[in-house]
């Protein structure tokens, strides 16, 4: 990590390639993530819809070690690291300093619930202390409809106060634009980097000084979400939002979001295999695929370069 280096735009949370037998394939991941790259994406590698919380710490690492040994640019990567375990967490932190990530996306543990504010200070300053570097920068995930266990304004305060360095800013997956807009108004304007945790909230989030967004659909629809970023103070961001939401309800309304994106990619890529997910997750029935693909030409829905991508580099 750079020191002072932030990270702000669009992120991606990689959604990750599986092999028949259910094993991680570096070779896809790698592939997706430059194609990624190149339609202006960061990174945020093992998030929620890259099936993190289906993959072993050892796994994250090799898939990390992979991109990085690949050439891919680690400055503009923000793997996720928080885990329920303390250690696992701390290992896979120092890996992302050692890699020169640009920051961590970090959940609190989220087994036990009820917890306390103090009991995730302490774990976030118990990581921040174990990892010791001065190139750390957490963004904190909050995502209650999944993890339960949240990130409050207190907790945020007062981590602020104590590692004013290392906590670098959060993702807000709350899908409440009252909730993301509190810690804007409370932080935003201090430098800690607030993103929405969906493209929806994107012009409401830049309106209001957040710093881009970590959003699902910046799998799949990267350009079109980059674009508004620099462009949001244009005549055109409004109808550059509608237009990212009816992507984004394409993906969501009807279908679970992981393996609509993956079959999403597995149909432009033309490449199948990209449909696999880990269980306890199922794929799209073929009744959904034979719905969601004409859905998707419907609104004009494509993603440019991705097969040559994919041809390019299975041939290389």
């Amino acid at each position: 990590m750079k020191h002072g280096k932030r990270i702000k735009g669009v992120l991606a949370p990689v959604v990750t390639p599986f092999n028949a037998d259910l094993s991680p394939d570096p070779a896809r991941f790698v592939n997706h993530c430059r194609w990624l790259l190149q339609q202006n994406s960061g990174l945020a590698v093992f998030g929620t819809n890259s099936e993190a919380n289906s993959l072993s710490v050892n796994e994250r690492m090799a898939l990390l070690d992979a991109l990085a040994a690949a050439g891919l640019d680690t400055s503009r990567m923000m793997p996720g690291t928080g885990c329920c375990a303390l250690t696992d967490s701390v290992r896979l932190t120092e890996q992302a300093v050692k890699l020169g990530c640009a920051g961590v996306l970090m959940l609190p543990p989220f087994y036990y619930k009820g917890v306390t504010d103090e009991g995730l200070y302490r774990n976030y300053s118990e990581v921040i202390q174990r990892v010791g570097d001065a190139r750390l920068r957490i963004y904190l995930y909050h995502i209650p409809p999944v993890a339960v266990v949240g990130i409050s304004l207190k907790l945020v305060e007062r981590l602020l106060k104590t590692y004013p360095s290392a906590i670098a800013g959060m993702k807000d997956s709350s899908g409440d634009w009252n909730n993301t807009k509190s810690f804007l108004d409370a932080y935003a304007k201090s430098g800690f980097d607030i993103f929405p945790g969906s493209e929806s909230f994107l012009l409401a989030g830049l309106r209001n000084g957040g710093a881009g967004c970590i959003s699902a659909t910046a799998n799949v629809n990267p350009a079109a979400i980059h674009k508004l970023y620099g462009e949001w103070q244009s005549n055109t961001a409004d109808d550059q939002q509608k237009a990212l939401n009816a992507v984004r309800d394409a993906f969501s309304k009807k279908y679970v979001m992981i393996p609509a994106l993956k079959q999403a990619i597995a149909h432009f890529a033309d490449d199948p295999q990209w449909a696999m997910v880990r269980p306890p997750l199922d794929p799209l029935t073929k009744q959904q695929v034979a719905a969601f693909i004409p859905e998707l030409r419907q609104i004009g829905f494509t993603m440019p370069g991705l097969k040559e991508m994919h041809a390019h580099k299975a041939a290389a």
